[in-house]
């Protein structure tokens, strides 16, 4: 974590943007959406995400101490994302330096909490500030790299007894140019949240990006989809698990088939129709009624 006169130094360039409680819809980045910028593992990695496909190239670097930036710990980007989509709508100046209590944050990524729940959000901020990206995404000419790591800068404000007031976070320019981008975010569902493993997080987030809502749906080949995940598990492996979550159907508003295809393995995803008393009852945390029972 900084001291707090880098903190201070860097504060000063920066007007304060507070975020908002309250019941707003959630909001993602497209471009984390679409691309490996994260790790999928709860366990620490240290090895780098090195992705190239055409003239995109993306570098995730990770520090020994604490570790990739997990696709668990970009919640707290996606909450970010919310709190300046929200107020950009509303009239309300925004900045890369935000502030919020843990309780918001938690609330809002339906965390708990507790002490537990902001200890893990303190490690989360440690691996997204300490996490390094290099990537061509938006940057005119395929031989320039936009270098820049998740969270600038974070401190915590405490009170007399050591509680925590709140956290105060700098964003880079690079991720919040995005997100003020209308054309460059997308609203997810708050079940989202609810996913408990890594794959299919990710995965909810390729289906998301790509098929949206149309009504044809998308494809892709699962070697395609091994290759974009930026997963350490070998092909076969990363398949296998494929199926399992096929299986299981937890992606919150798609439907995900399999086939074969000149003997290749390809996995198909179509939006489902939206039930209004689902959608009400996942905006408030609650998990819709299994109609099929």
């Amino acid at each position: 974590m900084p001291s707090r006169q880098t903190f201070a130094h860097a504060a000063q360039q920066l007007d304060l943007f507070t975020g908002v409680g309250g019941d707003i819809s959630a909001r993602d980045a497209q471009d984390l959406m679409a691309w490996p910028f994260f790790s999928l593992a709860k366990s620490k990695r240290v090895k780098p995400i090195d992705f190239r496909m055409g003239e995109v190239s993306i570098l995730v670097e990770a520090a020994a101490e604490h570790g990739m930036a997990t696709i668990w710990d970009a919640d707290v980007l996606i909450w970010v994302a919310s709190q300046i989509v929200e107020a950009r709508d509303a009239g309300r100046p925004t900045s890369r330096l935000i502030a919020a209590t843990p309780h918001e944050i938690l609330a809002f990524t339906r965390r708990g909490t507790g002490k537990a729940g902001y200890d893990r959000l303190k490690a989360a901020l440690d691996r997204l500030q300490s996490t390094t990206v290099a990537t061509s995404i938006r940057q005119l000419g395929a031989r320039r790299r936009h270098r820049f790591s998740w969270i600038n800068e974070w401190r915590e404000r405490l009170d007399g007894n050591g509680r925590a007031l709140g956290i105060e976070m700098i964003v880079p320019d690079w991720f919040y140019e995005g997100v003020l981008d209308r054309a460059l975010v997308l609203t997810i569902d708050p079940a989202y949240f609810q996913l408990m493993g890594g794959l299919e997080r990710w995965l909810y987030r390729i289906v998301r990006k790509h098929g949206g809502k149309q009504k044809g749906g998308w494809s892709f080949d699962i070697a395609h989809l091994h290759l974009k995940s930026g997963a350490l598990s070998p092909l076969k492996r990363f398949a296998f698990e494929m199926r399992d979550i096929v299986k299981r159907q937890p992606l919150p508003g798609y439907n995900l088939t399999l086939d074969h295809q000149m003997g290749r393995e390809r996995l198909n995803f179509v939006a489902l129709p939206v039930d209004p008393f689902d959608a009400a009852m996942r905006r408030i945390g609650l998990t819709p009624v299994d109609k099929s029972v």
